[in-house]
């Protein structure tokens, strides 16, 4: 597998640190070779355990993470991640496995690559993903604690607690986690179907008019003017997105 010497078109001035997460020694290595070559600076870890300590000890702007590790899944690690962290997740998933994907959104992930991969392909998505990151860090903060400021609200999954200033919302433990899975990917659309997926699960037996009844009511909760939404957005065609 050649590699071109052009590619530092693809990476960025300053040198951001990229975590490479994924049980196969070969894949961490052509990785972190074409990742280097983008001007990343690469750190690696084969396991899950391992890749918390690591973002846990040392700053990391971006994470590539194989779904199917051993011992601690990638999901796994994952939440635990979102569960402290927005640092942007690109996951690693089988070919054609679309409920890994979903599974893996569900679990915080920004984007995904299917294997196999071209590495020049998880460069690309890498610096798409960053410059992502980047376009909504000012109007959607998420502090070390998990606190997600964002849209006027103050929202705490692990208190499972949200207000719009200093004015409690009471929202129903659906409406809660729907406003987290949606607050936590901005300006990022869904369809109806994968809201129904990560939300309620993939042994919900209801449709996905279940979405549209919540985005209703959440947006009667949560929008100054429910008629005319500001941050709870529907894509017409296509499902809904979250607008800090």
């Amino acid at each position: 597998m050649g590699m071109r010497n052009d590619q530092s078109s693809e990476g960025p001035v300053t040198r951001q640190r990229v975590l490479v997460v994924d049980d196969e020694a070969h894949i961490r290595e052509v990785l972190a070779r074409y990742l280097s070559a983008a001007g990343y600076d690469v750190i690696e870890a084969a396991e899950g355990p391992a890749a918390l300590r690591l973002v846990a000890t040392r700053p990391v702007d971006i994470i590539v993470l194989d779904l199917m590790l051993p011992g601690m899944d990638g999901q796994t690690v994952c939440r635990e991640i979102r569960a402290s962290s927005a640092v942007p997740i690109i996951m690693l998933t089988a070919l054609g496995e679309e409920d890994d994907r979903l599974a893996g959104f569900a679990a915080g992930a920004d984007d995904y690559v299917t294997k196999p991969f071209s590495p020049r392909e998880v460069v690309v998505r890498v610096a798409a993903v960053l410059r992502r990151a980047e376009a909504v860090s000012v109007p959607a903060m998420v502090r070390e604690d998990g606190v997600i400021h964002s849209a006027g609200l103050t929202i705490q999954p692990a208190l499972r607690r949200v207000a719009r200033g200093d004015v409690p919302l009471d929202l129903t433990a659906k409406e809660f986690d729907l406003l987290v899975f949606l607050a936590r990917h901005p300006n990022q659309v869904f369809t109806r179907q994968q809201v129904l997926d990560a939300v309620w699960g993939y042994d919900f037996f209801g449709d996905a008019s279940t979405v549209t009844v919540h985005i209703r009511r959440l947006r009667e909760k949560v929008e100054h003017d429910p008629a005319e939404p500001t941050h709870l957005k529907t894509v017409w065609g296509v499902g809904y997105k979250f607008e800090p």
